[in-house]
């Protein structure tokens, strides 16, 4: 069972779990030299490091992630001397578009910036990311900031104490950049939800940092509805998240780039380079375009080309791979893994 130091991802939630996520750097394993012989336990270490390298997800610099990076640092910048009204960025779209890679790359840039303008060491705390629980309370919302923080909560502490801890220590910590994500839980027409969403803005107005949120279907939610969704919608500018195209030359061009990106970072002994790549139109069916389904069905496909020995991706490997439900079923039927057309 990995050590949450070893699996950063399952605490991003906690300020230990996001440093271990921004100082990681994961090496490909070496490529077997010809003509190098092995034993059988470094037959298994090497089989074991390459198994463990592919279930990481390839980030790829992404249209999303380039603009949601690049519009999020000039809020930061744009924000620096205000003292209120500050501007934030909603990052909005369907499942597996890249939405909270999109938001937490925004932060690791962010923060790998604060540290070299800190000469290599790093500064308090410049980012923080938190998740809208489902049925979120103020008190809920408050009590996911000081979980990141570390901040012992004991049962009865009110929502006015924990939230005042939370800002008093993020102002001593010189945060910057404040990452939520879920913010579609959120639900404005619930008293709950209303009075979450007015928790939000009063803590976007206490800590003197960048508010970047991330949602499913932000724009058609309730979360721009009525006197408190006209405040949002008046601060926050809306990045969305799709999935890939292929009817335009720069839609293709766009999606061949990010398949060839995960080829290239294969570590399979016998994979033909370009597989992938003449693969694009069937890759983009299977997927619908969805970053987060070609990347599962790459990887998992990696996997078990390593674990069966076959040690390549074809097309037959790839139609084994059971894709998550919006994937499959957007899929012509006719298309999909193990069927076949109907006889006329």
């Amino acid at each position: 069972m990995p050590t949450p130091a070893e699996n950063p991802y399952a605490t991003l939630t906690t300020k230990e779990g996001w440093r271990a996520f921004v100082d990681e750097y994961p090496e490909p394993p070496p490529p077997l030299a010809p003509g190098t012989a092995l034993d059988a336990d470094e037959v298994e270490s090497r089989k074991e490091s390459r198994i463990d390298y592919h279930t990481r997800s390839v980030v790829v610099a992404t249209p999303t992630i380039r603009k949601v990076v690049t519009t999020g640092r000039k809020r930061i910048l744009l924000n620096r001397h205000q003292v209120s009204a500050r501007r934030g960025l909603i990052v909005s779209g369907s499942s597996g578009t890249g939405k909270t890679t999109a938001i937490t790359q925004l932060g690791k840039d962010v923060e790998q910036i604060a540290r070299r303008r800190n000469l290599g060491d790093a500064p308090p705390l410049p980012v923080v990311f938190v998740t809208v629980p489902p049925g979120a309370t103020p008190k809920m919302l408050a009590g996911e900031f000081a979980r990141f923080l570390g901040i012992p909560l004991h049962h009865r502490m009110s929502q006015v104490q924990i939230t005042n801890a939370v800002c008093d220590l993020l102002g001593k910590l010189g945060t910057t950049l404040v990452l939520v994500d879920e913010i579609h839980n959120l639900d404005l027409t619930t008293r709950s939800g209303a009075e979450a969403s007015d928790q939000l803005k009063y803590l976007s107005e206490r800590i003197a940092a960048t508010f970047v949120l991330a949602g499913l279907g932000v724009e058609t939610s309730t979360l721009f509805q009525g006197i408190r969704g006209q405040q949002i919608a008046g601060r926050y500018s809306v990045v969305p998240s799709k999935p890939f195209g292929r009817r335009s030359r720069a839609d293709r061009e766009e999606w061949q780039a990010l398949i060839a990106t995960m080829e290239s970072s294969l570590r399979l002994d016998r994979h033909q380079p370009g597989t992938l790549l003449a693969l694009e139109a069937y890759l983009h069916e299977r997927t619908s375009g969805l970053i987060g389904s070609l990347s599962q069905l790459v990887r998992e496909a990696a996997v078990d080309a390593i674990d069966s020995g076959t040690e390549k991706i074809t097309k037959r490997a790839l139609d084994t791979v059971e894709l998550d439900h919006t994937a499959q079923q957007s899929q012509p039927a006719s298309e999909k893994p193990g069927r076949k057309p109907k006889a006329a």
